[in-house]
């Protein structure tokens, strides 16, 4: 298992491809208002890790050897879709920055962010309907419907300290593991199209997902500002609450009373905080998030043997050694 490297030494063999991916994210944003093409060119400098389209051009590489142009369109696409999530996702919890950047709507403001959001969710569909593969633009299409699902339930269950762990499962899946899954299950189809091999793809993704949804979750309870490139405990404090408060909530029953009255008085999410870390549950969510870990290998191997897979293999480690 590789250590915390770099991202760039694994991605080294698709480095042209996101160079170029980078690029044309910029250039695909076609906004005619001023305001609009601002907004999500603001996204788009905010830069991130690109593990999404790395991930597809991985996949893609691994069924063929071969990236084709509709995979590098793919890549943008999914790209666009996950923008446009974040930028819903940073109004509904109102966070104020996004990867150490003002957030859009604390940039402008609340309306042009929704608006911003929602025309990166259109030109993404656009696009996606040019690819000219209506199976792939069904399981994609998919994928934003399960968005407004995931935020849906998460709205719902606020400060719900009842919550079943399945219940912040299924939202995870909504919320992130959906895009992966979707998108690995595209990546393969574009190349191949056989529904057994694509599904242990789509497998993949969604384990995968889970994973980086929790992992990303307890880095939200230990992480600091400056990794996080957001307020730390910021799910917390919005009574989002994940499955590491989910389990300590069993071994530390006061927290319940400080998510009741949702951490009104002074010192109470900190006292909420210092709970958790306290309690196994950080510790039960990294088991859990190990478990789906080993499940995405599992499905990884049975894609066969190759650079890419190889590669695939390392950054799935990868995405686990972030705890570290």
């Amino acid at each position: 298992m590789p250590t915390l490297m770099s991202t760039n030494i694994l991605f080294s063999t698709i480095e042209t491809e996101l160079k170029t991916l980078d690029k044309n994210l910029k250039t695909m944003v076609t906004a005619q208002h001023p305001v609009l093409y601002a907004a999500a060119e603001h996204l788009f400098n905010a830069g991130g890790k690109r593990i999404r389209p790395a991930i597809i051009l991985l996949m893609a590489k691994a069924t063929s050897n071969t990236i084709l142009d509709t995979h590098k369109r793919l890549a943008e696409i999914t790209e666009i879709i996950h923008t446009a999530s974040l930028v819903h996702d940073d109004v509904l919890d109102d966070c104020s920055t996004r990867r150490g950047l003002k957030t859009v709507h604390s940039t402008f403001n609340t309306k042009i962010a929704v608006l911003a959001g929602d025309f990166l969710f259109a030109q993404s569909s656009w696009y996606l309907a040019n690819l000219g593969n209506l199976h792939v633009v069904k399981t994609i299409s998919k994928v934003i419907i399960d968005f407004a699902e995931g935020e849906v339930q998460q709205g719902s269950n606020y400060f719900n300290y009842n919550m079943y762990i399945q219940n912040y499962m299924e939202k995870s899946f909504y919320k992130t593991a959906s895009l992966i899954a979707a998108s690995c299950k595209s990546a393969y189809l574009l190349n191949v199209d056989d529904i057994h091999y694509s599904n242990h793809a789509y497998n993949y993704g969604k384990y995968l997902g889970l994973a980086f949804q929790m992992i990303d979750d307890i880095l939200d309870i230990i992480g600091s500002e400056a990794l996080l490139g957001k307020p730390t405990g910021l799910d917390l404090k919005n009574g989002n609450l994940t499955a590491p408060i989910l389990f300590a909530i069993v071994e530390e029953p006061y927290l319940v009373t400080l998510i009741e009255r949702e951490f009104s008085q002074v010192g109470d999410f900190e006292l909420a905080l210092h709970l958790i870390k306290r309690s196994s549950g950080i510790q039960q969510a990294k088991d859990m998030a190990f478990e789906y870990i080993q499940s995405a290998l599992t499905c990884l191997r049975k894609l066969g043997v190759s650079d890419a897979i190889l590669s695939l293999k390392q950054l799935t480690h990868y995405i686990f050694t972030r705890l570290n």
